[in-house]
């Protein structure tokens, strides 16, 4: 029989990547998730039955360790952005990863993968930082063999980033930034999942990776190569940390009086991550060390920021059009 392998979070951004992978490989896959309805995508996957959606809360022994019973391997891909709330940094990024640690090692699992992020820091002055920390520490403690990845920021075709500023362009000629002198190291998803699907198979060494892609540009830098793939013209405006905490402290107190209805399009604590610079440490084991080759962002982003383009999909064949001569 094929080996069964229980992913959390696996219908996310990052998750349905790795779900894919296993699948491609052979796997039996559980996509544990909290509303397995929403999921549905993740089946076609694989052969019927092979990639299945299933219930489960996080913040709960009994429902962690059922969907994870059988399985040879774990991975957990679970994460929020939500600082308040029943899901919240601690909630979810500490206590459900140390959780999925500690009822892996009582079930015998073989193989441990946990995805992080660059930039966890126990002494960091963003909660979103210290709470990666402290599910790492969790996860070591219960699992020391476990392989733990931290990615710089994602991107892809379901991203965040790149689609959000991308769409943001189309509603004025200034493109607003805060921090635009931070660095990062942009990673393509399923560079993320390779990396992931290798873990899961016992293929890579325990530790910690340090995830980066083969550019290291300032924010600004890669909003300009956003602006030249969607062919349009933006005046980057980067806004001083100050202005920006003040501006997240107001969208977060509008979040509150309206009980959730309004999210803030940026946080206080996004604003004091955006003070460090999200790129690999020196020296950190990375792809290199996986025999992973990672993409260029230059090389994947046309293939979904087309339709940000000002004529869409049709943007080519008007370029190609003024280069027609009359005869």
């Amino acid at each position: 029989m094929s080996k069964l392998v229980t992913i959390y979070g696996g219908s996310g951004f990052v998750g349905r990547y790795i779900a894919r992978r296993m699948a491609q490989a052979g796997w039996r896959v559980r996509v544990a998730v909290r509303r397995p309805n929403e999921a549905m995508h993740v089946k076609p996957y694989g052969n019927v039955g092979q990639v299945e959606p299933v219930f489960c809360n996080i913040r709960d022994d009994d429902s962690v360790r059922a969907v994870m019973h059988g399985a040879d391997a774990v991975v957990n891909c679970v994460g929020t952005f939500d600082r308040k709330g029943r899901n919240n940094f601690q909630a979810v990024q500490a206590e459900g990863a140390t959780r999925i640690a500690r009822l892996a090692a009582e079930e015998g699992v073989s193989q441990l993968v946990h995805l992080s992020a660059i930039g966890a820091d126990a002494q960091s002055d963003s909660e979103y930082a210290q709470s990666k920390a402290a599910g790492e520490a969790g996860i070591l403690e219960h699992f020391p063999q476990a392989v733990i990845l931290r990615p710089s920021v994602i991107f892809g075709p379901e991203d965040q980033f790149f689609n959000r500023f991308a769409a943001m362009t189309r509603f004025g000629p200034v493109l607003p930034v805060v921090g635009g002198d931070t660095k990062f190291q942009p990673v393509y998803a399923d560079d993320v999942a390779h990396a992931a699907a290798l873990g899961a198979e016992g293929r890579a060494g325990p530790g910690i990776y340090e995830l980066g892609g083969p550019e290291v540009a300032t924010f600004r830098d890669l909003m300009k190569v956003m602006l030249k793939i969607i062919r349009r013209r933006r005046l980057i405006l980067n806004i001083p940390f100050g202005i920006a905490a003040a501006m997240a402290w107001v969208m977060e107190l509008v979040q509150t009086v309206t009980f959730g209805l309004i999210p803030p399009q940026i946080t206080r604590d996004q604003v004091r991550s955006l003070r460090v610079d999200n790129v690999a440490s020196e020296g950190a084991k990375g792809f290199a060390d996986l025999g992973i080759e990672p993409a260029a962002i230059e090389a994947v982003l046309p293939d979904y920021l087309w339709r940000f383009r000002p004529a869409g999909q049709y943007e080519a064949i008007k370029e190609s059009a003024k280069n027609l001569r009359v005869l």
